[in-house]
Parts: C-alpha cells; sequence; structure tokens
C-alpha cells in the first residue's frame, strides 16, 4: 500500500462536503419544526382568546358547555394536524440523513472492496483458500447489511402505515365524541 496525500486531501474534501450536507439538512429540519412550533403557539394563543370572548358572551351555563363541546372536534383536529406536520418534517430530514450516510457508506464499501481485491491480487502463494475465505464472508457480510437495511425499510413503512391508521382513529374518535356531546 503506498500513501498518496492526494487521494488522502480528495478524500477529506469530500467527508468535509458529506458533512456539510448533513449538517445543513439537519438545521433545515430543526427550523422547519421551529416555524411550526411558532405557528402552531400563535394560532393556540388566537383561538383562546377567541374561545375565552366567545365563552364570556355566552347568556347561560348551557350555552358555555354547549361552546365547550364545539371546541372539542376542532382542537382534536389541529393536535393531529400538528402531529402530521411533525412526522412529515422528522420523516424526510431523516430520508435525506439516510441516503447521505447510504452514499458515504455505498462508496466506504466499494473502497474497502477495491482494498481486498487488491490484497488478493499481492497476497503470497499459497494463501489462495484463506483469501477466498476472507472473500466469502466479506460477501457474506455485505449480503447480511443489505438483507437488515430491506428490513429497516420495511418497518420504517409499517410505521407509518400504523401512525396513519392511529391519526385517522383518534379524528374519528373526537369526531364521535363530539356528536355525543
Amino acid at each position: 500500500m503506498n500513501f498518496n496525500a492526494e487521494q488522502f486531501t480528495t478524500n477529506n474534501k469530500a467527508n468535509a462536503q458529506a458533512l456539510e450536507v448533513l449538517t445543513t439538512n439537519a438545521y433545515a429540519g430543526f427550523e422547519k419544526l421551529v416555524e411550526l412550533n411558532m405557528a402552531t403557539s400563535k394560532a393556540v394563543l388566537g383561538d383562546a382568546f377567541s374561545q375565552f370572548q366567545a365563552i364570556l358572551g355566552a347568556k347561560d351555563v348551557q350555552q358555555i358547555f354547549a361552546l365547550q363541546s364545539s371546541l372539542l372536534q376542532p382542537a382534536a383536529e389541529k393536535t393531529v394536524a400538528y402531529g402530521r406536520h411533525v412526522y412529515a418534517i422528522t420523516t424526510e430530514a431523516n430520508a435525506e440523513l439516510t441516503q447521505t450516510i447510504e452514499a458515504k457508506l455505498a462508496e466506504a464499501q466499494d473502497a474497502f472492496s477495491g482494498v481486498v481485491e487488491n490484497l488478493s491480487k499481492n497476497a503470497p502463494v499459497g494463501t489462495e483458500s484463506a483469501v477466498a475465505a476472507f472473500k466469502q464472508a466479506l460477501s457474506a457480510s455485505q449480503n447480511a447489511i443489505e438483507s437488515a437495511k430491506g428490513s429497516a425499510k420495511k418497518a420504517a413503512e409499517m410505521a407509518e402505515a400504523n401512525f396513519t391508521s392511529m391519526t385517522s382513529q383518534a379524528v374519528k374518535a373526537a369526531t364521535s365524541a363530539a356528536k355525543k356531546r
């Protein structure tokens, strides 16, 4: 193996650029969450003052209870919508992070495979079986990694489907509870 300063510099620049992309994406996701929280808090304050004024304008206790009942469904829907926004932001940020990491891992895997191939070409005579066993173990580990990535993606898809189902059930429950009052 020869030390190549130019290759070392090139790799460091590529890694710095990848880190910049990761940091920028993470900051963008954080920024979106802050914007969502600011808009949500502003809307909640506006709703609270509107509700307070409506209650102050009520003529009797029954009207107050009717106002409170009518506010239950919109509050539940807004809570679910907020959860969906947070989920969408985090899912998007996670997808970008995963894509960047997978690309860097693929590069590292290719580089490692190149090193292994170079070592196998330059292996001493009589070590062919050991080199073949090492290559087979490397191939098996790469297949296991691919299988694990596939399983992780399926688990994420299932979690997303469950989240969507639970969200719609929560909205239906809030709607039926509001109608019963």
